[in-house]
């Protein structure tokens, strides 16, 4: 039994690594997951850190992940870029198709990555925040298996589906990341409050008849909530067109669960849009973005989307990630 321990953002990456590698991931894919697990323990996100780590592993040996798939990345149009993850981490298919994607934006101004035969794409706003740190607007969307019904339904037929939207600061950073779901709450969150006994909170969820739950379990054989009602499910239906059906994915309806052993590849997708400012509004893009920024930042009690995670992103880099002995366990298991 391993104790609590305290550990840097460089030991999270290499852990996570060599678990995957050991659960039958190539070098290649394991170190795109590997990566962006740092990521998201460096930003506090821990829903998508080192707590996935296990599950990655399990689907890795249950083949739900093919850990030595190649991913092939084609350019059928100027400025269209299609990748075929092959049923490997979705992860390591974007990181395939960046170079051509950043070819493509530099030279047309504007222009599109579709992922198909997909899977989990981690913290979605890192790849819009990626793009940002390279001068773009980025504008990223990944669907989900089904698991929202429609208002006034009670069977599921999208997923969480979120959306991101990074803007850049002109000095190779974002200034702000905008990363929802459809969903009011992610379902990873429902997942961990199954896990540890807890309750959730109203407004999370539906039960397998339409009704609502304050039962994780409950809302885990029924349906997520859209946030804001009817316009949540519009924008989780959006999503669902530009990840699944333009990029050749599987629509939520069709795709296995992310979670649990059962189902084989669930066969997501992702879409990303990625705009160089010069081709467009050039340097007055950026006066329009401060000017923007400051309005909001100047109020106080205030804060741009995605400083919270800047927030943390300082403080775990100083600190570390704080890992508990049970979850530590079921890594090195994995």
């Amino acid at each position: 039994m391993m104790t609590d321990m305290t550990l840097s953002l460089d030991q999270v990456e290499v852990l996570a690594r060599q678990a995957l590698v050991r659960a039958g991931a190539t070098v290649e894919q394991a170190a795109s997951v590997a990566r962006s697990t740092r990521l998201a323990e460096r930003d506090g996100i821990r829903s998508h850190g080192l707590m996935y780590v296990p599950i990655y592993a399990e689907h890795l040996r249950c083949g739900k992940v093919l850990g030595t798939a190649s991913p092939v990345v084609s350019r059928p149009r100027p400025a269209a870029v299609q990748v075929d993850a092959a049923h490997g981490f979705a992860h390591a298919a974007i990181d395939a198709g960046w170079p051509e994607f950043d070819a493509a934006v530099r030279e047309q101004g504007i222009a599109a990555m579709a992922v198909s035969r997909s899977y989990n794409c981690g913290v979605l706003g890192h790849h819009a925040e990626r793009l940002a740190e390279a001068g773009l607007v980025g504008l990223c969307f990944t669907n989900a298996p089904a698991s929202m019904a429609p208002i006034g339904g009670t069977k599921p037929v999208i997923g969480t589906n979120p959306f991101a939207l990074a803007v850049p600061d002109g000095a190779g950073r974002a200034r702000l990341v905008i990363d929802q779901s459809a969903s009011a709450i992610a379902k990873s969150e429902i997942i961990l409050r199954a896990r540890k006994g807890e309750a959730i909170e109203p407004g999370w969820a539906l039960d397998a008849d339409g009704q609502p739950t304050e039962d994780a379990e409950a809302a885990l054989a029924g349906s997520m909530l859209p946030a804001g009602g009817q316009k949540g499910f519009g924008m989780g239906l959006m999503v669902e067109v530009f990840a699944a059906a333009l990029s050749g994915g599987n629509l939520g309806l069709d795709a296995s669960p992310f979670s649990g052993p059962k189902g084989g590849p669930p066969g997501t997708g992702q879409f990303f849009i990625s705009v160089d400012p010069a081709a467009f509004s050039g340097d007055g893009f950026h006066a329009a973005i401060t000017r923007l920024a400051g309005a909001i930042t100047d109020q106080p009690g205030t804060r741009l989307p995605g400083a919270r995670r800047t927030a943390n992103r300082k403080r775990i880099e100083s600190e570390g990630v704080q890992v508990d002995a049970a979850l530590m366990d079921r890594i090195k298991a994995a």
